[in-house]
């Protein structure tokens, strides 16, 4: 389970963790003893986060933050080496998750593809769901890449566990699609590609590269509205989820995060790409 706790604490880098699955994987890493930094560009959701809604962790020194634009190259590098070269980290990532981007999958107002408009919404989605995962794994692998990890006469590897990954939080929308999600569909596919080249590209560093990719996660409680209101996942879960699902409910934040804990110590996997939707795309 996600909140057991592990003997080895790891350095983790989060993208998008201030609400919603971010925050989720964020706060059960922390319940397992690691050590957490988040990235996300809504900075009063993330200060309150941070310090309210993971205030046990923030008082003990174990959760750190800082405001990052995923659209932003230069911002992300710099924000990426801050957090890698202060004394939180001391120059060392283990573990990046890629879980920041655009989360609406439906172009704004009810527009479709016909409309021309769509062309900004375009490139916002390639830039902050596709781009921004690349640039960040990119500014993150100096602090990752594993130093003399092979042994010169057999080749073999050799790292006392799982080593360094990268996990890219994609969705089930790269493999089925309702109507008018183009941008947000092609972005998530790309992620695939992108977590299989990483992959093979990072190998000789010693970084794994896997993708996980949410279903239909219920997600409006992991936010500070959903705190002040008290909202909790169940209130969430209507009629058509169960009838869409063949395990009979919509995902919880949590089922991504246990995921992400699994891909973490899967030292055998790399490449892969887990979608994680209570068999939603198998049901027609």
């Amino acid at each position: 389970m996600a909140s057991d706790k592990t003997t080895t604490s790891k350095n983790i880098l989060v993208s998008g963790g201030a609400c919603g699955i971010g925050r989720a994987i964020a706060r059960y890493l922390l319940e397992a003893g690691h050590r957490v930094y988040i990235f996300d560009i809504q900075e009063d959701e993330l200060k309150y986060a941070v310090t309210s809604h993971l205030k046990s962790h923030y008082d003990a020194g174990n959760v750190q933050y800082a405001v990052c634009n995923l659209r932003d190259v230069n911002d992300i590098r710099s924000k990426v080496d801050a957090a890698a070269t202060g004394e939180f980290f001391n120059r060392r990532i283990d573990v990046l998750i890629n879980n920041g981007g655009i989360a609406s999958p439906y172009w704004k107002d009810g527009k479709t593809m016909e409309d021309k408009s769509t062309l900004d919404e375009w490139q916002a989605y390639i830039e902050t769901n596709l781009t921004g995962p690349f640039v960040t794994t990119q500014a993150a692998i100096p602090y990752m890449k594993v130093e003399g990890r092979d042994d010169e006469e057999t080749g073999a590897q050799k790292l006392g566990d799982a080593g360094p990954c990268v996990i890219n939080v994609g969705s089930f929308r790269a493999l089925l699609s309702d109507p008018n999600q183009e941008g947000y569909a092609a972005s998530k596919a790309g992620q695939l590609g992108l977590t299989h080249s990483m992959a093979v590209s990072l190998s000789h560093l010693g970084i794994r590269v896997n993708l996980v990719a949410p279903g239909r996660i219920k997600v409006s409680h992991e936010s500070k509205e959903g705190d002040e209101k008290g909202e909790s996942w169940e209130e969430q879960v209507s009629e058509k989820d169960v009838d869409d699902h063949p395990v009979n409910r919509a995902g919880r934040p949590r089922d991504i995060a246990d995921a992400c804990m699994y891909l973490m110590n899967a030292a055998f996997v790399t490449g892969q790409d887990i979608t994680v939707d209570g068999g939603a795309v198998r049901q027609k």
